[in-house]
């Protein structure tokens, strides 16, 4: 018999799923899948190592009982219902960061929609060349792989397609509600949750891809963060009081993210920067915008058609803000 392909674990873990609980013969996968019913044991085993819970009945087969909380590509790519995001998966189990491997593969020639995932990151991206905390196995860090054919003056305006699928993401799924802060943070109780970073790779008249990176604190306990955080952060977990399974909040965001990137072409940003808007806390508000070289006050009056702050300073036109950190001064 054939031997199993490279994805062999993900094979056998998909046809115990489809059994909903129920025992499948150690026959039965080993016809599905054309190998040896040995080399199908062998795959139970590692699985087993993994954290499964497959239950073995004499005479019966194999049963799925339960999983750890897992963000490979077979768990995300169960039950995923896009068509475009994630139909390519790559999982790493630690890389330096998701935004430089979809870079890569993006170089190679991945489609578009490909999306890349690390259960950990050594030198996850923040904006302005910061660092963003990546331990393993308690958050999401994920990069997706656009190719949109709009010109490369709109391309930070998807910074705020993905701010608002993870925002959505995660008062769908979880329940808790979360805001977005400019350009491109994600808050719960005033404290960040999730940043993302946009990365680009253009010519004057096309875009060849874009990278929206996305680290959203999913687990993450308090002794976990950074001690030097620029801005209060928090996780789900603590937000929330108990823990969440990553996968399906992952496959959740992507279903999110896929219906907000196909209104942003068919409709432009202008529907995306509404609902954007309505879960902005801060408009009419005062704020203090910190552009580095010096610091502004006013009040927030929204967003233009690029994504580009509106500081309302003595009642005249709108200051246009490109880049800055952002904090409310009331």
């Amino acid at each position: 018999m054939a031997k199993l392909p490279q994805n062999s674990q993900d094979a056998v873990l998909a046809l115990l799923r489809e059994q909903n609980g129920l025992c499948v013969s150690g026959a039965e996968l080993s016809r599905r899948l054309g190998v040896s019913r040995t080399a199908i044991w062998k795959q139970i085993r590692a699985l087993r190592q993994q954290g499964y819970r497959i239950e073995a009945a004499a005479s019966r087969g194999y049963s799925l009982l339960g999983g750890p909380d897992l963000v490979t590509s077979g768990e995300l790519q169960a039950g995923l219902d896009t068509r475009l995001i994630g139909r390519n998966l790559v999982y790493f189990a630690e890389t330096d960061s998701t935004n430089s491997q979809a870079q890569r593969l993006a170089e190679e020639g991945a489609p578009d929609g490909t999306v890349v995932v690390a259960d950990g990151q050594r030198s996850g991206k923040g904006r302005m060349g910061r660092t963003w905390a990546s331990p393993t196995g308690v958050n999401l860090y994920t990069s997706v792989l656009l190719r949109p054919a709009v010109s490369p003056l709109r391309a930070p305006q998807l910074s705020f397609v993905a701010a608002l699928a993870v925002a959505r993401a995660v008062r769908e799924h979880c329940g808790l509600a979360a805001e977005v802060k400019w350009p491109n943070d994600i808050l719960l109780d005033h404290a960040k949750v999730a940043g993302l970073l946009s990365e680009m790779n253009a010519e004057s008249e096309r875009i060849h891809y874009v990278v929206l990176g996305i680290g959203l604190n999913v687990n993450m306990e308090a002794e976990q963060f950074p001690a030097d955080l620029r801005y209060p952060a928090t996780s789900l977990k603590l937000a929330a009081g108990h823990a969440w399974e990553r996968a399906p909040l992952a496959r959740h965001l992507y279903h999110v993210l896929e219906e907000l990137y196909e209104q942003f072409l068919d409709q432009g940003f202008a529907p995306i920067a509404r609902q954007w808007e309505a879960l902005c806390p801060w408009r009419g508000r005062r704020i203090e915008v910190d552009r580095g070289a010096d610091r502004v006050c006013g009040t927030f009056a929204g967003i233009d058609e690029y994504g580009a702050l509106l500081l309302d300073i003595d009642g005249n036109a709108p200051l246009k803000i490109y880049a800055g950190d952002v904090r409310p001064l009331d």
